[in-house]
């Protein structure tokens, strides 16, 4: 599974729910998305990347990946 491109479709999610004047709600959004919608092996490698220091990620994304 390429990380990269992981990390890349996850910013994606997060500049879409970027405009979500609440960041906790935005983040929230962006988590629900990656649950419905990434399969579990995906989530898993994305919560992996963070825990290792989650390089690329967005400020957004990181919230979102951190609530998985």
């Amino acid at each position: 599974m390429n990380i990269d491109r992981l990390v890349a479709m996850a910013n994606e999610i997060a500049a879409f729910f970027a405009s979500e004047p609440d960041e906790a709600v935005a983040a929230d959004q962006v988590a629900n998305h990656l649950r419905r919608f990434w399969e579990p092996r995906m989530r898993r490698a994305i919560a992996a990347h963070l825990q290792s220091g989650g390089t690329g990620l967005t400020p957004l994304a990181r919230l979102g990946v951190a609530r998985l």
